[in-house]
């Protein structure tokens, strides 16, 4: 079975003129989990940055042991407005910061720690990184989020009762100075402080605190509570993707859940919990000046974005700061020629004028025209083995379909098939399971006339929020 995928679609419920005298039938019954408001807001992000920065940039660590001294972080000229308009310029919905890594070095002054910018040279001690990049991402019009490692390697207090106050303090202090916040990260990471002891986290209380202290921001980890690890740092979900997952009996870091699970989730997973694939455009998360020529090429971004956001997850693309505190050239170039071949390869949607067929679950045929996207919420064509036809008003080739499901009432749909015709002809036939929030699929380069969708497996409805087809350049189809 071939998997597939490719597509760029921000969708807006606009301009799906319907032709049929039928009455809409009565909204279907939800499928359990679904995802909550601030959850479905995330889903729509799709593509957003990672920051890597810290003493690690300046010491060409990727793990600081937290005995670097505060003055090895001097950034000789850092403008987190030059991050934040390169992040907007590159199609990026936001950015968030490592503002502690392992070695304990806040970005900010905060007044529970010793190890911090204040102890630096940079700006003579008065310097704040994240309040910084807070400010640009507000006059860029990016949202903001923040990681924030519990793992401490310099905290005198870590690997004791009274460090959990001090983790809670300090995320106090980042979210109530420079919130509003889109998500919070957690590391799953545990290991010795600086007295040679590990840390009993009270996740539950961190829980507790971060939904009082953002209640609009999401909050990752292996799992969760909101949104969890994809299973590796190479930005790839599983090429079946459910937004489920069942947490009983697992835990942050060495306790979570196998990796293939976190890659695919649980078809009948308790909890709406989407994955989020996080991975560098360098070899490393913080920068060094040996990779400068490693930097992934626009062609492997993309592909990377078919096999996150073409799988229904998130793209969190890190992008680290060299010494200076800028973006370097090489990574700004790349994401630059990614954010041209997006443009490029979805621009035009070949499906925009179109008639849609299927039969709705109460046995009623139903034959819509398309204009450029759907003027409801999403169509009912029924649940398994029900067959949706289309047929493009205008013959063509194409490379590349979109699927989307209406996912604010769950996900349903296990496995399907597309049939490219020419004719009565079938030319090509596409296979695949989950589609979730979005489903890319792209394959050579094929003349169609019209397009039958099999919903092969579901859980009941197969509700559509969204169908499109592109034609992108022969070079970045999935292989």
């Amino acid at each position: 079975m071939k998997k597939i995928s490719c597509i760029f679609l921000w969708f807006a419920f606009a301009g799906f003129a319907c032709n049929s005298s039928s009455q809409p039938e009565e909204a279907p019954a939800a499928i359990e989990p679904v995802p909550t408001p601030q959850q479905l807001a995330w889903h729509d992000l799709e593509f957003y940055w990672f920051i890597h920065f810290g003493p690690n940039t300046f010491t060409n660590k990727e793990w600081g042991l937290g005995d670097e001294p505060a003055e090895a972080f001097n950034p000789t000229a850092l403008d987190c407005n030059q991050w934040a308009q390169i992040a907007k310029q590159s199609g990026a919905k936001g950015i968030i910061l490592t503002a502690k890594h392992h070695d304990g070095f806040c970005l900010w002054p905060s007044q529970y720690s010793k190890h911090t910018v204040r102890e630096s040279k940079w700006k003579d001690g008065k310097g704040d990184v994240v309040k910084d990049l807070s400010e640009a991402c507000k006059a860029n019009g990016l949202l903001f989020g923040i990681y924030l490692s519990p793992w401490d390697r310099n905290h005198p207090d870590y690997g004791t009762p009274e460090y959990n106050d001090v983790y809670v303090n300090t995320m106090t202090e980042v979210v109530t100075n420079y919130g509003p916040l889109f998500e919070f990260w957690w590391d799953g990471a545990n290991g010795e402080g600086p007295n040679g002891k590990k840390q009993v986290y009270d996740f539950h209380r961190f829980e507790r605190e971060i939904r009082k202290l953002a209640p609009d921001a999401v909050v990752f980890s292996d799992i969760g509570p909101d949104i969890r690890w994809v299973g590796n740092e190479r930005g790839i979900a599983g090429a079946t993707n459910w937004n489920l997952l069942d947490t009983a009996g697992f835990t942050r870091g060495a306790g979570a859940p196998p990796r293939d699970t976190l890659n695919q989730g649980n078809v009948n997973g308790k909890n709406w919990m989407p994955a989020e694939c996080d991975v560098s455009i360098r070899p490393g998360w913080f920068y060094h000046a040996e990779e400068d020529d490693k930097v992934k090429t626009p062609e492997q971004l993309f592909d990377l974005y078919l096999k996150s956001v073409g799988r229904g997850s998130t793209l969190l693309l890190n992008v680290p700061p060299d010494r200076r505190g800028l973006i370097h050239a090489n990574d700004s170039a790349a994401l630059m020629g990614f954010k041209k071949y997006r443009d490029e390869s979805f621009s035009d949607n070949l499906f925009k004028n179109m008639s849609i067929t299927y039969t709705q679950k109460s046995g009623k045929p139903v034959t819509t025209q398309f204009d450029n996207g759907f003027n409801q919420d999403y169509i009912n064509t029924g649940g398994a083995e029900n067959v949706i036809t289309i047929k493009p008003a205008k013959e063509g080739s194409i490379n590349c379909i979109i699927l989307k499901e209406y996912i604010a009432l769950g996900q349903s749909i296990k496995q399907f098939k597309c049939l490219l015709k020419n004719g009565d002809n079938v030319v090509k036939t596409l296979e695949g399971t989950t589609i979730g929030h979005k489903r890319i699929l792209s394959f050579d380069t094929t003349p169609v006339t019209s397009v039958d969708i099999i919903i092969e497996d579901a859980k009941g409805n197969a509700l559509f929020s969204d169908i499109a087809a592109y034609r992108i350049s022969d070079q970045l189809i999935e292989r």
